[in-house]
């Protein structure tokens, strides 16, 4: 039996599909069922506990029967007045000690590229002090790190499709985005891997300007990108972190040290970026964000 938490966010819903086309006995925990299909409701694999992840006292006996768990569970805006703390934090520790509890085997956690190097973002600092607890809980786990997902980039598709692309910094930094699907399949796999780190990205290597430039040639459209220096984005962040609260400041933060930062991880999977814009172009591409 795999525990599946997240299952209704982006990156959750192709690893409750590859369980399910895998034929693995699933348990997931929602707080509604309003995002799943009427297929996988009715699946004989799938069974579904209705739960709080923020609310210890309704996690209680979850894992019973549960020899792995897999966690995509956080957020990048906050929401419902949760905070980082709140959900990456808190939430994946109640699920922990349930875990702890049931003897559950294995637990494969979802965090960030470079996420321990950037601990003095608010959505890092979260994340990187759940991966000390789950380091130090006795479990068998792994970490899976990606560095950024192709719903992310379809955020450059938006801004070209509006007719002008903004970027914090030159633009020169690389990164190779991954597709959720590719992803999910590596989160599965580590299931049964020995592996304590995993970070990951996908085939294609390519730079933040050169990402805008395949969403203006895919859109037909004349490329005019705006960059913005890094003194004034510092500036503007500094501003931003005295006068707001992480509410307001914490997904802009993400993004400034994203985009000004290199973040090529080891290859994987075989989705193209460039399909991907295809398909948003035509309407069909799957636009659920991390950073939305």
């Amino acid at each position: 039996m795999v525990l599946l938490a997240g299952a209704t966010g982006y990156l959750g819903q192709y690893i409750l599909k590859e369980l399910l086309e895998d034929s693995r006995d699933t348990k997931i925990v929602v707080r509604n069922t309003n995002k799943l299909s009427e297929a996988d409701l009715q699946n004989k694999k799938l069974t579904v506990a209705k739960a709080e992840l923020t609310q210890a006292a309704a996690l209680k006996g979850v894992c019973e029967g549960v020899d792995a768990i897999i966690s995509t569970v956080g957020i990048t805006r906050q929401k419902d007045g949760l905070s980082y703390m709140d959900v990456d934090f808190q939430a994946n520790m109640n699920l922990l000690k349930e875990a702890q509890a049931s003897g559950v085997r294995k637990f494969v956690y979802v965090s960030v590229f470079r996420g321990n190097e950037f601990r003095d973002i608010k959505i890092c600092a979260a994340k990187e002090l759940f991966v000390d607890a789950l380091k130090t809980s006795g479990l068998d786990y792994t970490v899976v790190r990606p560095n950024g997902y192709f719903s992310d980039m379809g955020e450059f598709f938006d801004m070209a499709k509006k007719g002008r692309v903004h970027l914090f910094g030159n633009g020169q930094c690389h990164i190779n985005p991954i597709h959720g699907a590719d992803l999910a399949k590596a989160c599965v796999a580590a299931i049964s891997s020995g592996e304590k780190e995993l970070s990951l990205g996908g085939p294609e290597v390519y730079t933040f300007n050169d990402i805008a430039r395949l969403a203006f040639s895919v859109l037909g459209k004349k490329e005019k990108m705006m960059h913005i220096p890094d003194w004034l984005c510092k500036g503007i962040l500094g501003l931003l972190r005295t006068f707001s609260s992480s509410k307001t400041y914490g997904p802009l933060e993400f993004l400034m040290t994203v985009l000004t930062h290199e973040m090529v991880a080891p290859k994987y999977g075989n989705h193209s970026l460039q399909d991907y814009f295809e398909e948003l172009n035509a309407g069909q591409g799957e636009r659920t964000s991390i950073m939305s």
